[in-house]
């Protein structure tokens, strides 16, 4: 499982715990500690001695995907909308061609 390693390292600092005093607590290696502070690798089994250890819930040490450029985010959709613009704009151009044809 993949944990934010800076909640889990900011949670042991605010109890003023050293890595072997949380590895202690949690029944775990002190090498168990520094892989999570350092990778976020963590088995269930260590991600729930952590919650309960430091009293949160799990969806509180999972780490979350990196957050999503808003220039990059908002590309797709500004092209999505000049794409449907220019649609819009040719159909209407072949349907009044089409009606200009008919009536002549």
């Amino acid at each position: 499982m993949q944990l934010n390693p800076t909640t889990v390292k900011s949670l042991r600092s605010n109890l003023d715990w050293t890595q072997q005093q949380l590895a202690d607590a949690c029944d775990v290696s002190l090498r168990t500690i520094q892989r999570v502070e350092k990778e976020g690798a963590a088995s269930k089994e260590t991600t729930m001695a952590l919650c309960a250890v430091l009293e949160v819930r799990q969806g509180e040490l999972i780490k979350l995907d990196e957050p999503i450029n808003d220039d990059v985010k908002s590309t797709p959709t500004k092209s999505f909308l000049a794409g449907v613009v220019i649609s819009s704009l040719i159909s209407f151009a072949l349907g009044a061609g089409s009606v200009l044809l008919a009536t002549n």
